[in-house]
């Protein structure tokens, strides 16, 4: 099993004595995974910088002492896929941004749809927003990932049309869809913007819009999937398609 991953603020090696791992992270390490001396661990911000260590003791529940190794960066993917998610009910947004950090989706960008149910506004949003964030760093950690997933803001349909002017590769998935996401021309780097509209679909209004930034309707096969599962299923295919999961 591969070592597990903590978080840190700032990344430093090659200093005299152990790094100390503390405050809720270094309590988890502690207290939770009762990690002990010899075990191996993974240290990262998060923005893949990364170092990995051996634990060499503890101080109290929530410190402890790893001797680490010399700091690495990994680079960022290529392509870069990022996923517009419509705004779905209940927890299946939560459900979304987990599935799709496991799988390596670069960035997800939450969409307020013209007929989505849940609308993030005043603090609600806020409180959305940040569970949307921190459901990311935890499926980071889980999978083991180094450089985790941007959780954009909130964005409006003409938000997401620029965005899709500016992607090298850019596409709806739609039942409507003629266009195989299986089948089409990827780019080998630049970046790859996917939308997933929300349970009561993409309205012909954003379908349109959409198309006349360049994005037309894809679909994924003969089942329709979810809100909450059809962006991990997408980028899995894509991520695979371009060499990512080589």
């Amino acid at each position: 099993m591969t070592a597990p991953v903590f978080v840190v603020e700032d990344l430093a090696s090659g200093t005299s004595g152990p790094y100390v791992l503390d405050g809720p992270e270094g309590r988890h390490a502690v207290s939770v995974k009762r990690l002990q001396p010899g075990e191996a661990v993974v240290l990262t911000d998060g923005a893949g910088r990364w170092a990995t260590g051996e634990v060499t003791g503890t101080e109290g529940k929530d410190r402890l002492l790893v001797r680490l190794a010399e700091v690495a960066e990994e680079a960022p993917g290529a392509p870069r896929i990022t996923v517009v998610q419509a705004l779905p009910k209940g927890d299946r947004g939560e459900l979304a941004v987990e599935t799709m950090t496991e799988v390596g989706v670069d960035r997800i960008v939450p969409w307020a749809a013209s007929r989505c149910i849940t609308q993030w506004r005043g603090d609600r949003g806020l409180k959305a927003l940040g569970k949307w964030r921190s459901t990311a760093r935890e499926a980071g950690k889980q999978s083991r990932r180094v450089r985790f997933p941007e959780v954009a803001d909130a964005a409006t349909t003409k938000e997401v049309a620029r965005l899709l002017a500016g992607a090298d590769f850019a596409a709806v998935l739609h039942e409507s869809g003629d266009r195989p996401l299986a089948t089409a021309d990827l780019p080998p780097d630049g970046e790859i913007v996917l939308v997933v509209g929300p349970e009561g679909g993409v309205s012909p209004d954003e379908l349109a819009l959409f198309a006349d930034a360049g994005a037309l309707p894809h679909r994924l096969g003969r089942s329709v999937l979810r809100t909450s599962t059809a962006g991990t299923a997408a980028a899995a295919l894509l991520l695979g398609r371009s060499g990512r999961w080589s």
